[in-house]
């Protein structure tokens, strides 16, 4: 496939890495003009803690010379998904997929709403990265499982040639037939680890074995799937325990969830569409959420601090 990554920060980065290594044609597109200086100059470094292997990309900071793909993967923070995928219109052709791995709920509507609903489909990803610099991403994907599926849970043609490619390339990929389920849970896994790990400041591996994190943790979870429930969402996971596990096994001491590499940059994070979204639901379905919305509170008070530094 001729695929382009709209948003290929860390986690894009690996994704489109790690598809061009089992030999599609891949293009990241992010506003880093370092780290596409250094891709386009050696490709993007993956480094999954025991060796590192060197993808075969291009790379670029707009769309001026981008042509239209097969697949294009959405993987730019939540509050900038319009925008993003209006810019991006140049790759997206006729016979242009378009796939959200993002965090959070929604950003599927968000995107449908941009090229139309028919060329929409969704999924959610346990892979993680982090880049350490310009070219070099740290990553986990043993273990640590892709779900995408049809909006109207449909088992097509389409979403089974991309899962295919995805296992292929050596991320693990199932199709869902129910969207919504999916969606809320890795909002679990989301929210056991994002607030957490940006107000503490600790990477997974710390964040992990702490004694006090890690029993509320689990608890913001427990209020998260009070919520999916309540909205009639078909969750499976009944132990809040198992998506608090989930978070960070697998991956390096020391990488960083994607909340706090946002806070650690200085920029705004996706607190809204995490622990908001449980926050959001909660109100909607008459079910409280006190960890959840003072975790939401508490982050984004950190943000203004940010905004104002």
């Amino acid at each position: 496939m001729r695929v382009v990554v709209i948003g290929a920060g860390s986690l894009g980065s690996v994704v489109g890495g790690t598809l061009a290594l089992d030999g599609h044609d891949v293009t990241l597109v992010t506003r880093d003009v370092e780290h596409v200086a250094a891709v386009i100059a050696g490709g993007v470094r993956l480094d999954d803690g025991d060796r590192v292997r060197v993808a075969p990309v291009s790379a670029a900071t707009g769309y001026d010379d981008v042509s239209e793909c097969d697949l294009a993967i959405v993987l730019v923070k939540s509050f900038d998904t319009g925008p993003a995928v209006d810019a991006a219109r140049p790759a997206i052709g006729d016979g242009t997929t378009v796939l959200t791995l993002q965090n959070g709920v929604g950003c599927e509507e968000v995107i449908a709403d941009v090229v139309g609903r028919d060329r929409v489909v969704a999924g959610r990803t346990f892979v993680g990265g982090r880049i350490v610099e310009p070219g070099l991403v740290e990553y986990g994907v043993v273990g640590r499982r892709t779900t995408i599926g049809e909006l109207d849970g449909r088992r097509t043609d389409r979403i089974v040639a991309i899962a295919d490619a995805f296992t292929a390339a050596g991320m693990a990929t199932d199709v869902s037939d129910d969207i919504r389920v999916m969606m809320w849970e890795k909002l679990f896994v989301n929210v056991a680890t994002g607030a957490w790990s940006a107000l503490t400041g600790l990477p997974y591996g710390e964040l992990s074995i702490h004694p006090d994190v890690e029993p509320m943790a689990i608890a913001t979870v427990a209020e998260a799937i009070d919520v999916a429930r309540a909205l009639g969402v078909a969750v499976t996971t009944t132990d809040p325990s198992v998506p608090w596990r989930r978070a960070w096994e697998g991956l390096p001491h020391g990488f960083q969830a994607s909340m706090l590499q946002s806070v650690l940059k200085g920029s705004r994070t996706e607190v809204d569409v995490m622990h908001g979204a449980v926050c959001r639901g909660g109100r909607a379905a008459g079910v409280a959420t006190p960890i959840n919305d003072t975790l939401w509170a508490a982050v984004r008070g950190l943000e203004r601090r940010l905004e104002l530094a």
